[in-house]
């Protein structure tokens, strides 16, 4: 059969037979593994896996977590009893004690300029001339109004004053007229009885025109009296007029008079950047002038110290071997990226030698010295904030983490109020690369 097999293998090659003969699959066994035998594995593979967790969980619950540390890069410091100064180095800038702004009050064209920047300056110097046409022109035409305003108030006067004169010529010929027809009738009264008849008719008209008379004086007086009244009126009105213009008319002159920029105070003009043909607008700043060899320290203080600072308290700077005083005179209550700045005034003079914009150390006294538990200051108070710290065991290889309680600090020392006592060793360097952990294994 194996012969036929052949024979017809060779004969046709596309044939099934010859296809599995090639690839001896004729030959193939299947072999079916138990169904125990699987899940066997699965449950040894389980059971190893929980264990290993469980093995995990156990070592995790029962050990800190342990960092190591290299001991040649920690740096180690002890708790010991001493005196404590209470100070905090700050720095801060030299700027003028006082400062006076240099604004064009009217914009115009810098026709002039007088004084160069940083030249000392006194009180009344010309530093630069403006000019400005429309300022002009209004200032001209202010001045037209007010001659206009007094000549209208001139004017009313001499009205007034002529009228009054009339009423009183007026008044005059009518004291004249009733005195003549008073005597009159006084006159032709005795005759009227004596004679009567023509002179009857006379005593009648001139005491008819002795009535007219009176009362024609009566009205005049009135009139007068009117006229004066009404007239003052008008006088007080023009005359407040008048001078509200030349009050209007001397700011306008004021104004005109600010082309002309002069130094206010005596100093230094700093900042001072007018040229020639430049055109200010109004309310400009053109510079400034700095009280000369007056200066005082602005100083930024962290927002730490911020219920501890208060005018008054006392700073030190070393300049050119010599020590200078200086005292806070103002404290501005912003803060600003967690900083608060301070006014500091030297105490009998600053030094000659200072420049504006120069950046000064200073020691800034908190009080006096007084004896506290104490311990190097750090970079580890970045991390913890003074809230906990690495104290290290007898054996001085291994720190744990313990809560401490600080109190005062300055660039030197800081206070420790509870959490490590007289002779503990704790580690003051950065804890940037182990602050998560619970205890800290130090190696060589």
């Amino acid at each position: 059969m194996l012969t036929d097999s052949l024979n017809r293998a060779t004969k046709d090659p596309n044939s099934d037979a010859h296809k599995a003969d090639l690839s001896g699959s004729s030959m193939d066994r299947t072999i079916n593994r138990p169904v125990w035998r699987i899940w066997l594995g699965l449950a040894i593979g389980a059971v190893l896996i929980i264990a290993a967790i469980v093995i995990l969980w156990q070592i995790q619950s029962l050990d800190p977590d342990i960092r190591v540390a290299a001991l040649d890069r920690t740096r180690i410091a002890t708790v010991s009893q001493g005196s404590f100064e209470d100070f905090i180095p700050i720095r801060g800038e030299v700027t003028p004690a006082r400062t006076v702004f240099l604004d064009a009050i009217e914009g115009g064209r810098v026709e002039t300029v007088h004084v160069e920047d940083g030249a000392s300056v006194k009180i009344g110097d010309l530093l630069a001339v403006l000019s400005n046409s429309q300022l002009q022109l209004d200032v001209l035409s202010r001045e037209a109004a007010v001659e206009e305003q007094l000549n209208n108030l001139r004017t009313l006067e001499l009205d007034i004053e002529r009228n009054r004169i009339d009423h009183a010529r007026n008044i005059i010929g009518i004291d004249y007229q009733i005195r003549r027809l008073t005597r009159l009738t006084k006159r032709l009264e005795p005759l009227v009885e004596i004679e009567g008849g023509s002179l009857r008719a006379d005593y009648q008209d001139s005491s008819d025109e002795l009535d007219y008379q009176q009362k024609l004086r009566a009205v005049t007086a009135d009139a007068q009296e009117t006229d004066a009244r009404l007239g003052g009126l008008q006088i007080k009105q023009l005359r407040a007029a008048s001078e509200r213009l030349n009050k209007n008319l001397t700011v306008a002159r004021g104004n005109l008079d600010g082309l002309n920029i002069r130094a206010p105070v005596e100093g230094t003009l700093t900042a001072f950047n007018a040229e020639i043909g430049q055109s200010l607008a109004r309310g400009e700043r053109i510079g400034q002038i700095d009280s000369p060899n007056n200066f005082k320290i602005v100083a930024g203080v962290d927002e730490f110290y911020a219920d501890r600072i208060q005018p008054g308290l006392t700073a030190s700077v070393d300049l050119a071997d010599r020590n200078y005083e200086l005292q806070i005179g103002k404290v501005y209550p912003q803060i600003i990226d967690g900083q608060f700045t301070a006014d500091l005034l030297f105490v009998g003079g600053a030094p000659n030698d200072l420049r504006r914009g120069q950046t000064l150390s200073l020691r800034l006294s908190l009080g006096g010295s007084q004896s506290a538990l104490i311990v190097e200051n750090g970079p580890f108070l970045q991390t913890t904030g003074g809230n906990w710290a690495f104290l290290l065991d007898e054996s001085g290889q291994t720190a744990n983490r313990v809560p401490i309680r600080t109190g005062r600090r300055n660039s030197d020392h800081i206070e420790i109020l509870d959490g490590l006592s007289e002779g503990d060793r704790v580690i003051v360097s950065t804890y940037t690369p182990f602050a998560e952990a619970d205890r800290v294994q130090l190696e060589k």
